[in-house]
């Protein structure tokens, strides 16, 4: 693979890294300091938080009848926030202006959130026609759910999927006197002050990432579907997780370039919990779950996940995340991606460095959380409810779309064909229906795949983890730290995962130059991707963990999906039709790295006390155009302060030289490659910067087996 032209500039490079590392995460270092380990819930107990039983979505899922129990799962699905509304409301706070999830829901907004931030908006909510009695603007809600939702356990409608508002029980009299919506709006300066208290806090649940259109229903008008266009678990494949979560014109220098690079539909689930990799990865469907239960591995478990409460019937353990270090039960999966999202937040931000990941991660307890979070005992009391609701899900099927007769014939000759190179070439890993251990698999598979119900109740996946150093795609995903023993998802992660050998060495491209560039995957875990289900693959392109191949049309009716799988299926398995170059994440514009001081861990603020600004700001830059942003994101700062600082000011100095030499001049070329990119490189945790490479199964086949492939593949 030829690798000239990933750096098109050497400059770009220096900064990158200072940038991610400084101007991008730095703004919230200190969050976790003096935070109490029992969380707010305002003195309230479990049974404080009463389910709601009421049917609230009963037109969404194509109008699935779901028992008492169904229900309550899925309302907790799309409803319960499990109290981190107040995490989010801390990093308004306390993060410089940066996240204000209030101006997020702008009612002003309403009528381009699908296309600017891939948002769903909720239906029977509507653009408020003024602002309220604190001169906010909120959608017009009412009538939007059925009376009985109560607010202080849930929240209320912002009038989007998975968004919450919360009345703040600190804006009493002086809060409110001090409030200006006016300077709010306009005044960053004023509602970035971390002593200003807003009149309402907003939660994310998780329908925020989950909660999409309906591949079978799809919406007429994007931005105002009806409840019967939605589906609880397809997965949000248009989320702009950048707009979402920073606030407004706040989204400037190293930082934006890297977040306007992150594929739409993706989400870095380890971001604040920071294992120092850029991986966004696709938010999946939750599909055919029931047959992926199937196919769970047996693996060993100790502590606190190892058990569920009394009385509980779910004990499968089927892996969930990409890079499979799980393997705890969905129940506990679901609990830890509520931590993730800010539940239990006193606890969780004391055990890691937010964002910046300069100090070494503890795990969070799953024993401190029954202990002293009432909001972690009142999600663990509904998981398996959720979990119930999920096994009831399935995959959408292209027949059953409108229009779908357009683009699939079942009684296409090709089919037969197609499901035979499938079981050749495909089944071995894309089936939860396995052969037994005595017979030739291929032959098994090849009469299965001929039988009408081979599609139903297969998850097409064998639910088994795999080496990267097989599959040969993107690395970094593969590559997360967070799961290890010891690290932030100890207690979240099975004794079986963390005994996984070493997988070898991953050859990525060198960049700048034809060699190549070795990653030796430490043993305990990393190095494995989960083999994902390709259950309703027609409705979920683009391809791969990353959402990196194939188009992105921005388009949830069935054409449009449809041109999306038509273009990343014929690269899948066309590998040379894939634009390479093309798929490395850039900074698109020149950027600067500006950073506050007060944003630094008080160790770092000391050793860089002569490297700020008057102002007390560190800046560092210009970092050019096309840029590889993971050159940058990548960098492990798992490293002594005193180091990191002798870095960043060799850094600083070789940018200044290549000021001096003139930018793009052959000399500032030379002192690039020969010292700063291997530098960059050697403390990069994962130099891999090309997204769309590897899975090239099956290109050998003949362009007649891929088409019929293709065609088989529009069926599943």
């Amino acid at each position: 693979m030829k690798t000239s032209g990933i750096l098109p500039w050497p400059t770009r490079i220096f900064a990158r890294w200072a940038l991610l590392i400084f101007a991008g995460w730095g703004w919230v270092s200190g969050c976790r300091h003096d935070l109490s380990l029992v969380d707010d819930g305002g003195g309230r107990k479990p049974s404080d938080f009463p389910e709601s039983k009421i049917d609230v979505f009963a037109r969404m899922d194509d109008g699935i009848a779901l028992t008492p129990d169904e229900i309550q799962g899925r309302n907790t699905w799309i409803l319960w926030c499990a109290g981190n509304e107040q995490f989010w409301d801390r990093m308004a706070r306390e993060g410089h202006g940066l996240i204000d999830l209030l101006k997020t829901i702008d009612s002003r907004r309403r009528t381009r959130r699908f296309q600017e931030m891939g948002l769903i908006n909720q239906p029977g909510c509507r653009p408020a026609t003024a602002p309220d009695q604190y001169g906010l603007w909120l959608d017009d809600t009412t009538g939007s759910e059925p009376a009985g939702i109560d607010p202080k356990v849930h929240g209320r409608p912002t009038g989007i999927m998975g968004f919450r508002l919360f009345d703040n029980p600190e804006f009493k009299a002086a809060a409110a006197a001090r409030w200006d919506p006016v300077r709010y709006q306009t005044d960053v300066g004023y509602s970035s002050q971390p002593d200003l208290i807003r009149p309402y806090r907003v939660g994310v649940a998780c329908a925020a990432c989950h909660v999409a259109f309906n591949p079978c229903r799809p919406p007429t008008d994007a931005e105002n579907p009806a409840w019967e266009n939605l589906a609880s678990g397809i997965g949000n494949q248009y989320l702009r997780e950048g707009n979402v979560f920073v606030a407004p014109g706040r989204l400037t220098g190293f930082l934006k370039e890297m977040l306007n690079a992150q594929p739409p539909g993706t989400s870095d689930t380890s971001r604040i919990a920071t294992d120092h990799l850029n991986n966004p990865s696709a938010i999946n469907p939750l599909v055919a779950l029931a047959a992926r239960l199937a196919v769970a591995p047996n693996e060993t478990r100790s502590g606190p996940a190892s058990h569920r409460p009394s009385g509980s019937s779910l004990h499968s353990a089927p892996l969930i995340l990409k890079d499979g270090a799980d393997s705890v039960g969905v129940s506990f999966a679901i609990l830890r991606v509520y931590v993730n999202t800010g539940m239990y937040s006193q606890h969780w931000l004391q055990q890691h460095d937010i964002l910046l990941g300069l100090t070494p991660q503890k795990p969070f307890s799953i024993a401190t959380a029954r202990q002293n979070s009432v909001y972690w005992k009142v999600t663990e009391q509904r998981a398996d409810q959720v979990v119930n609701f999920l096994l009831r899900l399935q995959a959408p099927r292209l027949q059953d779309a409108p229009g779908g007769s357009t683009f699939i014939s079942l009684n296409d000759p090709r089919l037969a064909r197609g499901a035979n190179v499938f079981a050749e070439a495909c089944a071995e890993c894309h089936s939860s229906k396995r052969p037994p251990p005595s017979v030739n698999p291929t032959l098994w598979f090849q009469a299965e795949v001929a039988k009408p119900d081979f599609r139903d109740n297969n998850s097409f996946s064998d639910g088994r983890r795999h080496s990267v150093t097989r599959i040969g795609s993107n690395a970094a995903r593969a590559l997360g730290t967070n799961a290890r023993r010891g690290n932030i998802w100890n207690d979240f992660s099975s004794d079986t995962y963390k005994a996984l050998p070493s997988p070898g060495t991953v050859t990525v491209p060198y960049p700048g130059g034809e060699p190549t560039n070795g990653i030796t995957i430490p043993s305990g875990g990393p190095g494995y991707y989960l083999t994902p289900s390709l259950a309703g693959l027609w409705s979920t392109a683009p391809f791969l963990h990353n959402n990196s191949l194939g188009i992105y049309t921005n388009d949830p009716s069935v054409a449009g999906r449809m041109r999306a799988f038509e273009d990343a299926a014929t690269q899948l398995l066309w590998p040379e039709r894939r634009n390479v170059g093309a798929s490395i994440w850039r900074s698109a514009v020149e950027s600067s790295l500006e950073i506050p001081g007060t944003a630094l861990p008080q160790a770092m603020k000391i050793l860089l006390a002569s490297d700020f600004d008057q102002d007390g700001w560190l800046r560092l830059g210009p970092i050019p155009a096309g840029t590889p942003i993971n050159l940058i994101a990548n960098i492990d700062m798992a490293m002594p302060p005193e180091v990191f600082v002798g870095v960043y000011r060799s850094l600083k100095s070789a940018l200044a030289e290549m000021e001096r030499r003139g930018r793009e001049s052959p000399a500032a070329a030379a002192l690039f490659h020969d010292e700063v990119l291997p530098a960059l490189l050697k403390i990069n945790k994962c130099p891999d910067f090309v997204e769309n490479r590897g899975h090239t199964f099956g290109e050998e086949r003949s362009d007649i087996d891929k088409r019929a492939l293709i065609e088989f593949l529009k069926t599943l």
